[in-house]
């Protein structure tokens, strides 16, 4: 689709200049808005996001964009969360007590462990390339990893991770300290990338692309 329309949430809590930028390295028209009307209208949604879930949840509250969110995802429009913005997609999170998240794909926020399979300490946040692995799955087909190989790398910064209460809905993992990270999810035309697509540079763009034909 030639120079395909996404609207990117802007809230205040992410950095919509390098999703921006990618978005457009893969031709695609960027719409940035904090309007639920615009949102509601949107052909493609993507939520980005950094810093902590509660924060971000009273900022998509105060701006009335938790139920145009949820509408467009229960419509069946094309939604990619990014970062916190995957987290925010689940039901709840535990970061910094428990806040209600936007419940399109049940399930939960959790910290990543402190301590490897080992028992050994490992570095929180998790920060750095790894790689994606399939979770519970042979193949990628029809979803937005359906053009990168199993064991490529993407970059990741968090502290906590989203576990989807359904194992269905996890489409790939990474390893850290010999846990199961979940990076990606979704749940019909939704998908989380707890990675940064837009920081992973061709693995990454050619998510985004992917997202861009959806």
């Amino acid at each position: 689709m030639a120079n395909p329309e996404i609207t990117v949430i802007d809230y205040g809590v992410g950095n919509l200049l390098s999703v921006q930028r990618g978005l457009e390295h893969c031709g695609a028209s960027v719409l940035l808005t904090s309007d639920p009307a615009q949102v509601r209208a949107a052909a493609r949604v993507v939520l980005p996001g950094v810093g902590a879930f509660s924060n971000a949840m009273t900022a998509l509250r105060e701006l009335g964009l938790v139920p145009a969110i949820q509408e467009i995802a229960a419509r069946g429009t094309p939604l990619l969360g990014i970062c916190l913005g995957m987290q925010l997609l689940l039901d709840e999170s535990d970061e910094f007590g428990l806040t209600a998240g936007l419940g399109i794909i049940p399930g939960r926020v959790v910290a990543i462990p402190v301590r490897t399979v080992q028992q050994e300490a490992q570095k929180i946040p998790h920060i750095g390339w790894n790689e994606l692995q399939p979770a519970g799955t042979s193949s990628w087909q029809k979803t937005m990893l359906e053009d990168v190989m199993f064991g490529e790398a993407v970059y990741f910064v968090h502290s906590f991770m989203a576990v989807p209460s359904d194992p269905a809905h996890r489409l790939a993992d990474c390893l850290y300290g010999g846990h199961r990270i979940p990076a990606v999810i979704g749940k019909g035309r939704t998908t989380g990338c707890q990675f940064h697509p837009e920081k992973s540079g061709e693995v990454g763009l050619k998510i985004l692309r992917r997202f861009c034909a959806s």
